[in-house]
């Protein structure tokens, strides 16, 4: 990683429901890797849960990562965007099946509203299939560490949209 400018911590969601879930989730993070801007510096487990919203289509494995990163959060999104559509992400239903999905939930402690991006995530405190993983991996310094953790374990406790420990990746 290029280290003249400030590095940020961002917290990346990651979703898949098509084909070989897992191994679209590990390109993701292979990807995003390899930039020389991105450092993956943590990985959650692999949680598997029920759809949401468009409930018509096959459960998704989710996991949330870490990253540092010296690219501005607007910058990191077009990143991911450009990662989903190297791994052949089509948007034809909202929230409808796909390859993999790359949602930006946290940038250090920034909040920003621009059309492209809102930080924090506006929906991630609603949803456990992001709430559990970003646990897995969220610093306890961080502002929001402590409400996310007691959703999160409520979610686990309760299957909270079928969410269940898939795997690890070590």
């Amino acid at each position: 990683m290029n280290n003249t400018a400030t590095a940020m911590t961002a917290y990346i969601a990651m979703g898949s429901n098509m084909g070989d879930r897992e191994q679209w989730l590990r390109k993701a993070i292979e990807m995003l890797g390899q930039h020389t801007a991105i450092e993956v510096t943590q990985i959650s487990n692999i949680y598997e849960t029920d759809p949401v919203g468009y409930t018509q289509q096959p459960s998704f494995l989710n996991m949330v990562i870490e990253v540092n990163t010296t690219l501005a959060a607007p910058d990191l999104l077009l990143e991911q965007l450009s990662i989903e559509q190297q791994l052949g992400r089509v948007r034809e239903i909202q929230w409808g099946p796909r390859t993999i999905d790359l949602d930006l939930l946290l940038y250090d402690n920034v909040s920003l509203e621009t059309e492209l991006l809102v930080l924090p995530h506006p929906r991630m405190m609603e949803r456990a299939f992001v709430l559990v993983p970003l646990h897995d991996v969220l610093s306890g310094g961080h502002l929001l560490h402590n409400e996310v953790k007691d959703i999160a374990e409520e979610a686990l406790r309760t299957r909270k949209e079928g969410i269940t420990l898939w795997t690890t990746i070590n």
